[in-house]
């Protein structure tokens, strides 16, 4: 009972820090990502952000579509390029990723030990490599702050940039580091918060390859 109550005291401190650092969490009402039930096979939103250690500046491109409003046909003045077809240097897209298993983990610097959970991210990624996909998402903290630290902890890894925490909201983060590992085509196949040692991780990622192939067409 005690080692539950420390698991729901800690959760619950994640998700107050990540309150304090993204403002409003989950502010659609669809509940926090790892923490309540999502739909099944949730469609992962659209997404494209800065590499962290690259030379491109600004906010996450979140467009879903390329209208800003609902006008049929969209008027010329309202077009945008959505996420997925940002070609940008320097830039990362979640779709990128939806040809094959991925992982994305989402963290920050500001309480806790998300910093060093990225160490065990890396690890773990150079084991699977080319048969699933990592994204680490940096959210908030100071750009030159997390340069540096995939500098100075030798991440290779793709490391992106939430500069504005657009992302994290859109993916109703509340808690550091949050998972979310998902099925090829870009559907969620799970979600969870907390620390994981390479062991533990591996599970999760080995569940997901099963879940993956039991998914393909017979």
């Amino acid at each position: 009972m005690r080692d539950r109550y420390t698991l729901v005291a800690g959760l619950l401190l994640a998700a107050v820090v990540a309150i304090a650092v993204f403002g409003d969490v989950g502010g659609d009402g669809g509940g926090t990502l790892g923490l309540d039930e999502q739909p099944a096979r949730w469609p992962l939103p659209e997404f494209a952000v800065p590499l962290a250690a690259g030379e491109l500046e600004g906010d996450a491109n979140i467009a879903q579509d390329d209208c800003e409003t609902s006008e049929v046909p969209c008027l010329a003045d309202a077009r945008r390029t959505p996420a997925c077809r940002v070609a940008e240097d320097d830039a990362v897209r979640v779709c990128d990723l939806f040809d094959r298993p991925s992982v994305l983990t989402f963290w920050f610097s500001k309480g806790g030990d998300c910093v060093d959970q990225q160490d065990v991210v890396n690890d773990v990624y150079a084991r699977y490599r080319g048969r699933v996909g990592f994204l680490s998402v940096n959210v908030r903290d100071d750009r030159d702050t997390v340069r540096e630290l995939v500098r100075q902890r030798g991440w290779r890894m793709p490391v992106g940039y939430d500069r504005d925490g657009a992302v994290a909201r859109l993916y109703r983060v509340g808690g550091c580091p949050t998972f979310a590992y998902v099925h090829p085509g870009g559907t969620l196949q799970s979600a969870g918060i907390g620390n994981l040692n390479a062991g533990e991780l591996s599970s999760r990622i080995e569940a997901l390859l099963r879940a993956s192939l039991a998914a393909e067409p017979g």
